[in-house]
């Protein structure tokens, strides 16, 4: 296979800058069934913002680059534009459900997308997160019923999990080492040359499909793990009377120490992941006791939160029922429009539980969204008049961070910090 046809299923924040990135060397269509979300980036604008408009609109082609094989990019929730594709690359997400159980649902449904077009010759290469086996046990099988094709005699199938960093302009998807594997050794070959066409920071190519799906899913549990960990110290150290902050400070003058901090763990992969390896050691017959403490322990950060806030203004003598009280932040992480799976949602959800009143402020959030996901209202603007009785840091976004947060406070207002950034005005942080 020497000319490369490229179809990316999937237009989030892991789809699209792969898309644009493939597009400066190969023709490209970028497929979604979110119609509103296939115009919007054929006008040239990302709403994630993991692609600057500009650097969009200079990959951008207006028909399907198929048709003459120049490089570009096209999209489209139309199916049989990527019919001539002879490279498939899954990129939906891939999220637990109420009761954290893996919820491969996306992934079974664009696997089905990939067998109704694909065909003899052509490779499928998932880049969605999962467990170890999921590719080849639960996805590939949905491809060959669909199609009718042979795994393996057919079509053949790669992974190369992703490792974007949503609102991360610095590493981004060309600056991070990529992990690729195939279904047979000269696939794997394929896969990572395709790859490291485009990847400047290189690849690493697994020996097998499983191996590069147990790397991915690791990564981020042992992340979480860290992060628990910490969060625990945090805990422990508030009893004593400790600033943990100072104390995380002091130990990472040591060389080998890791600098994590505590927080709330969210997101589409830190939150998520460990669930989709514990599951999968689960019908091994294995109880993974580490992994799971972790995550019980980083699920219940947003209720601590909300408990210390509650703890500072009854210290503080104040009425805590119908207390107003502003919380800064919604998004999973500073300066990103990301709003999936936070945890600064649970510390909304708990403190309204005391009856305290919420006001939400997030300059990077989608209003919109958060009410859909959530039924949680959130501003893009403060009113300058308005005083709170208490503040709550959740985000650390650049635009918090040189105001004077004082003149949204009232006489002896409570400042929480979960982030360590206010140092001068917060009362307590975690």
């Amino acid at each position: 296979m020497q000319e490369y046809t490229i179809a990316v299923v999937g237009l989030g924040y892991v789809g699209l800058p792969l898309a644009r990135l493939f597009a400066t060397k190969y023709p490209v269509v970028g497929f979604d069934i979110n119609r509103k979300r296939v115009g919007e980036l054929m006008e040239g604008h990302d709403l994630t913002l993991e692609v600057e408009d500009d650097i969009l609109q200079s990959a951008l082609v207006k028909e399907n680059p198929f048709n003459n094989h120049h490089k570009g990019l096209y999209c489209s929730c139309n199916l049989d534009d990527i019919r001539e594709a002879n490279i498939y690359i899954v990129t939906v997400p891939t999220p637990v459900d109420k009761n954290n159980r893996p919820d491969l649902t996306p992934l079974i449904k664009a696997s089905e997308t990939v067998g109704k077009v694909i065909g003899k010759g052509d490779i499928v290469v998932y880049e969605s997160t999962v467990y170890p086996g999921a590719t080849e046990e639960d996805c590939i099988p949905v491809v060959e019923r669909t199609s009718g094709l042979v795994f393996n005699k057919d079509f053949f199938a790669g992974y190369s999990p992703e490792r974007i960093n949503p609102g991360d302009k610095e590493h981004t998807v060309e600056k991070i080492k990529k992990v690729t594997s195939g279904s047979t050794p000269e696939t794997g070959k394929i896969v990572n040359e395709l790859y490291r066409s485009v990847i400047a920071a290189g690849t690493h190519l697994a020996p097998t499909i499983k191996v590069a799906e147990a790397a991915k899913v690791i990564e981020n549990s042992q992340r979480d793990i860290n992060i628990a960990f910490v969060n625990e110290l945090a805990k422990i150290f508030n009893r004593m009377g400790i600033d943990t902050h100072e104390v995380l400070e002091a130990a990472g003058t040591k060389w080998n120490f890791l600098p994590f901090k505590p927080g709330l763990v969210g997101g589409h992969c830190i939150g998520v992941d460990p669930y989709y390896l514990a599951q999968k050691a689960q019908e091994y017959g294995y109880h993974p006791e580490i992994i799971l403490a972790g995550r019980r322990m980083n699920d219940t950060m947003g209720e601590y939160v909300a408990s210390q806030v509650v703890k500072c203004m009854i210290q503080k003598g104040m009425c805590v029922k119908a207390a107003n009280l502003l919380v800064l932040g919604i998004t999973f992480k500073e300066n990103c429009p990301d709003v999936r799976n936070t945890k600064a949602v649970d510390v909304v959800k708990n403190l309204e539980e005391y009856g305290i009143e919420v006001t939400v402020y997030d300059p990077w959030a989608n209003p919109d969204e958060v009410t859909h996901e959530y039924g949680v209202e959130s501003l893009k603007e403060l009113s300058p008049e308005k005083k709170y009785d208490a503040i709550v840091l959740t985000v650390a976004h650049n635009e918090f961070l040189d105001v004077d947060w004082k003149q949204y406070l009232k006489p002896e207002g409570v400042v929480y910090d979960v982030k360590g950034v206010l140092q001068e005005i917060a009362n307590e942080r975690l």
